[in-house]
């Protein structure tokens, strides 16, 4: 199936070279190196880094809505400048029977389905439906060919997105040592691989950032650290551990960096009225820049994290990881998906407006470095849905405000997924994926979540 989507991207960017030729004016002697330039884009091209954007949450309305409002209906968002745009399915499968799919994914089997290319039930960390079995990772492949990797997060960097990468457990829910109640199996006290925070530590990330220091302040209950919190096992296995923006900033490459930046997830950007029943709240503007100042932004993780990766490439010649050649980054804008699951659309437009900065660095690196894959994508859709402003006789069930946007006119915003007080729901819908750079143009058409994973496997070669 994947290679019948290659030769229908391949003949799109044909296509598109051919276009390219006939209304320019180019000798007929740079054809070949023309079509030579496409063809990197789909089949034939390796990528040294490869940085991989996830909007948690963050389906086409939750783009629109962010785009309305920060610069206006007209305008374009960082992400909306990427080369090659598609859309990509989501469904995870049922647990009781894997051969049955589940049409609406968490953000635990979503992450298993790009992460390793195999699909599996909600819930479950890069570990198989019903059998339990690990999944190899992206991450884990690009450090055996030799890349450097790193992964940064606004959630605890146990949550879901990032745990996907380094490490493999039953149930998402065991987070710490001391989380461990859904996966007894995978204690390092029963001779198991430990909780996502201790597999992440043992997988010797080099840049690893975000929120979560209440789940690596718990102890150990097995194993060669047993007894010590898992921040104390991180130093012993070569880690610098900073706090703050400060300390971030100051982070040097000759140990590999854990960044953790607050106890639970990282603090939000915006903030405002959430949603309400009809009438709803507002008209509304959204209250900016609230983010603590020891507290980095997402763009700064991800200019720190370049920089460090960059700085690490040739800096250990002997080793596990010996003859590293690049860089592996996943940057997670987390809290889109946890605003909206609450029903804000300030908070929600904060933290993609804040997504949307960090891949404005990562495109500004790749215009220096044209041998970078980024991939801008979700996890799952989302909730919010822009609706036309209700009235006291034509309105809909669920919760609304109407926001003030950049453009001067009303928006209104529902949420109707889960009534009435709960946590809004996700959606079944296929979201958006672009990208730019090796094998970019496999993005084209509709695709499936897995199908990511073939195309970052191909752009680092292994696959």
């Amino acid at each position: 199936m994947f290679f019948l989507k290659k030769q229908r991207a391949l003949g799109f960017a044909a296509t598109v070279a051919t276009t390219i030729l006939v209304v320019s004016s180019i000798p007929i002697v740079g054809h070949a190196e023309y079509f030579k330039s496409f063809q990197h884009l789909i089949d034939y091209g390796r990528a040294k880094n490869v940085i991989l954007f996830i909007g948690d949450g963050m389906g086409d309305s939750e783009i629109t809505i962010a785009r309305n409002y920060s610069v206006g209906a007209a305008g374009r968002l960082a992400l909306d400048t990427l080369t090659f745009t598609g859309e990509y399915t989501t469904y995870s499968l049922q647990e009781s029977n894997p051969k049955l799919p589940d049409y609406v994914t968490d953000s635990a089997a979503s992450g298993t389905g790009w992460a390793t290319g195999t699909k599996t039930s909600n819930g479950r960390i890069s570990t198989t439906a019903s059998t339990d079995k690990d999944l190899k990772t992206i991450l884990e492949l690009a450090q055996e060919k030799g890349f450097v990797t790193g992964d940064v997060s606004t959630a605890e960097l146990t949550d879901a997105t990032p745990a996907v990468l380094v490490s493999h457990v039953a149930n998402r829910n065991c987070q710490g040592p001391t989380d461990m109640s859904s996966c007894p199996q995978d204690k390092k006290s029963a001779g198991g691989p430990g909780s996502i925070a201790e597999q992440s530590i043992d997988h010797g990330v080099d840049v690893f950032l975000g929120g979560g220091l209440q789940r690596y302040n718990q102890t150990i209950d097995g194993g060669s650290f047993a007894g010590k919190t898992v921040i104390e096992s991180a130093q012993a296995q070569g880690y610098q551990v900073v706090t703050d923006a400060a300390g971030l900033q100051s982070a040097q490459p000759d140990k590999k960096v854990l960044g953790l930046f607050n106890s639970g997830n990282m603090s939000l950007e915006w903030s405002g009225e959430s949603a309400v029943p009809f009438p709803g709240s507002g008209p509304q503007r959204c209250q900016e820049n609230l983010r603590p100042t020891n507290e980095p932004s997402l763009a700064e993780m991800t200019s720190k994290a370049i920089e460090l990766l960059e700085q690490r490439q040739g800096s250990q010649r002997s080793g596990r990881f010996a003859g590293r050649r690049g860089f592996f980054l996943q940057v997670e804008g987390a809290s889109i998906d946890k605003r909206d699951h609450a029903g804000n659309p300030c908070e929600q437009i904060g933290e993609t407006v804040a997504f949307d900065r960090a891949i404005k660095v990562a495109l500004d690196y790749a215009s220096r470095h044209p041998d970078t894959l980024v991939v801008v994508t979700a996890d799952h859709g989302h909730t919010s849905q822009i609706i036309p402003n209700p009235t006291e006789t034509d309105h809909s069930p669920g919760k609304y405000s109407t926001l003030t946007t950049a453009d001067g006119a009303q928006m209104t915003i529902n949420y109707a997924t889960n009534l009435p007080n709960n946590s809004q729901e996700h959606t079944g819908t296929q979201v958006r994926i672009a990208a730019q750079g090796p094998q970019a143009a496999n993005v084209v058409g509709v695709i499936d979540q897995t199908d990511l994973f073939h195309i970052m496997a191909r752009a680092i070669g292994v696959e």
